[in-house]
């Protein structure tokens, strides 16, 4: 499994509807949000096999706009090669 940050947009108005959403598909514990500061997006990181189903965490509405990123961490080791590198 890989992990996915997934960024789920919504408007202010569409805000409680995006909340209940994600709640009534059982991912609501998965989520953050920056509603309360002004950024009606919604955040998590999830393990998923692909892209594809690390996006079924969104309600269908709101996958369109949704942006599902792959996450990797760095070894100790891969940063020295790195810098061997150059």
């Amino acid at each position: 499994m890989t992990p996915f940050l997934i960024e789920t947009p919504h408007t202010k108005e569409d805000c409680v509807k995006a909340i209940k959403h994600v709640y009534a598909a059982g991912y609501l514990t998965h989520f953050y949000w920056g509603c309360k500061v002004g950024d009606h997006t919604g955040y998590a990181i999830i393990e998923a096999s692909d892209k594809a189903e690390a996006l079924m965490v969104v309600p269908t509405l709101w996958r369109p706009q949704s942006k599902v990123i792959q996450l990797t961490q760095f070894t100790p080791e891969e940063i020295k090669q790195m810098h061997e590198k150059g």
